[in-house]
């Protein structure tokens, strides 16, 4: 399973790995479980360990796969954070060996219609494209780089 991980572009975390029987396991701080690691997860841990160690985001303010209902289908955003209780940024992960493309941001893009946050990410841990939102407007501003939480 292991080899099934490729190292991503983003600072390596310290993640706790276990065994249950053949699936390999990585702990969640956030939800404090143990999930199985698959290559979406492996993205998305190493996202939230940069946010939280990089950019000084709140364990709290921290969200993972919360579930929503959208044109009457359910759905699940991967991570979202708040700010001061508000949607502020929404998170789609993909598995490094996913292509990002035009879809993959309007999957992203359509479960914005349900939260509206200003921030938008998408990243496969290899590519990460950050978007500032213009509700009003229907326009997307691509950012070089994510902002801090307190900026």
């Amino acid at each position: 399973m292991l080899k099934n991980l490729v190292p991503l572009n983003l600072p390596k975390p310290d993640l706790k790995l276990a065994r249950q029987g053949t699936k390999l396991m990585v702990w969640d701080d956030i939800r404090k479980k143990y999930l199985k690691l698959t290559p979406e997860e492996w993205v998305r841990q190493h996202l939230v360990h940069y946010f939280i160690k990089q950019r000084q985001f709140p364990r709290s303010s921290i969200a993972l796969e919360g579930g929503f209902e959208l044109n009457k289908r359910s759905q699940r955003t991967d991570i979202l954070i708040h700010k001061n209780t508000i949607p502020w940024l929404l998170v789609e992960c993909k598995a490094p060996q996913v292509a990002l493309s035009q879809n993959t941001f309007d999957q992203a893009a359509r479960y914005n219609l349900h939260y509206k946050t200003p921030l938008l990410v998408v990243s496969n841990g290899l590519q990460h494209f950050v978007a500032k939102v213009n509700h009003e407007e229907k326009r997307y501003e691509f950012l070089d780089d994510l902002p801090n939480y307190n900026d």
